[in-house]
């Protein structure tokens, strides 16, 4: 039994573990602020289960990064009944925060009224797309709720990291370059595969960059909607001497046909490794976006090496 002021005697007390003093003890746990705008995921691509697995698994692990987060999806091509559209995900947030404002004052409880963004809107987009971000920018301009639209996800160190944990699980990379063994089918030349015209490949090459220093074999982008892009970069990469090429998708899936992925492979003359997908540095970097747009972030998530 317990008292008033504690257990009672001969029960053991759990004290609070004191933190560690200098520059490298541990940062406190963040946790999302009260009243904090809800994180939307913004989703391209013609939704299904699929698609929707694959975001509810991204918010998943932003919501295990950030206590207490709100995270929703929007689809941008949704149909309002089994996938909800950008605009009306919105709309419903916005009306939720005010019905709790309401509610507070109901109640005779002093509350501020709820100003600032409703929510904070995350492309689920690993590099720039102009066609889809103009897409994010019009539902959220036709929504007409309050809320901040922030970049997309790459280039990032962790993105590299997803890549090459792609490319070891198809066999065509080593899962770590530091042991000692070989993989026969281990590309020597990566060709990274990316949508949305020279700035997307432009972006892309600067993962690209992090990934050859990864693996330590060349890496170039290509733009899979620009015709003829695969090819000549497939040959340029012959030309240097690559023999054993891949195709590795700097996408996450749902902004682009699959179908795009396996003739681009073909035209190439090699394997490709798997979309990055719901890989736990999507959902952390999605998180880091939403916590930069509110200014509590204090830190960019940093890549670890595979192993």
């Amino acid at each position: 039994m317990s008292s008033p002021t504690g257990p009672a005697s001969g029960l053991p007390v759990r004290m609070p573990r004191p933190r560690q003093p200098g520059r490298h003890r541990r940062p406190e746990p963040l946790a999302a602020p009260e009243g904090a705008p809800a994180l939307v995921l913004a989703v391209p691509g013609t939704p299904g289960t699929a698609t929707r697995g694959l975001a509810e698994e991204v918010v998943s692990i932003a919501r295990s990064e950030l206590p207490g987060l709100d995270a929703r999806i929007g689809y941008l091509d949704g149909d309002d009944a089994e996938f909800p559209t950008l605009q009306s995900v919105l709309t419903h947030a916005a009306e939720e925060r005010t019905a709790r404002y309401e509610q507070a004052l109901a109640a005779g409880l002093e509350v501020k009224e709820p100003d600032g963004p409703v929510a904070v809107v995350v492309p689920l987009l690993a590099g720039p797309d102009g066609a889809l971000l103009r897409q994010v920018r019009q539902a959220v301009m036709e929504s007409r709720i309050a809320a901040d639209l922030t970049d997309v996800l790459g280039p990032h160190p962790l993105l590299a990291e997803a890549l090459h944990v792609r490319l070891s699980e198809a066999g065509l990379a080593r899962a770590d370059r530091a042991r000692l063994f070989t993989v026969a089918t281990a590309a020597d030349g990566i060709i990274l595969a990316s949508v949305g015209g020279e700035e997307a490949v432009q972006a892309a090459g600067i993962t690209g960059m992090l990934l050859a220093a990864r693996l330590a074999v060349p890496v170039i982008a290509a733009a899979l909607d620009q015709e003829g892009s695969i090819a000549s970069v497939a040959e340029q990469l012959r030309a240097s001497g690559s023999q054993q090429l891949a195709l590795a998708p700097y996408l996450i899936g749902p902004e682009i046909d699959a179908t795009l992925v396996t003739a681009a492979a073909e035209e190439a003359g090699c394997s490709a490794a798997e979309a990055l997908g719901p890989y736990p540095a999507i959902g952390k970097l999605a998180l880091a976006q939403y916590t930069a747009a509110l200014g509590i972030a204090p830190q960019q998530p940093q890549g670890t090496p595979v192993r």
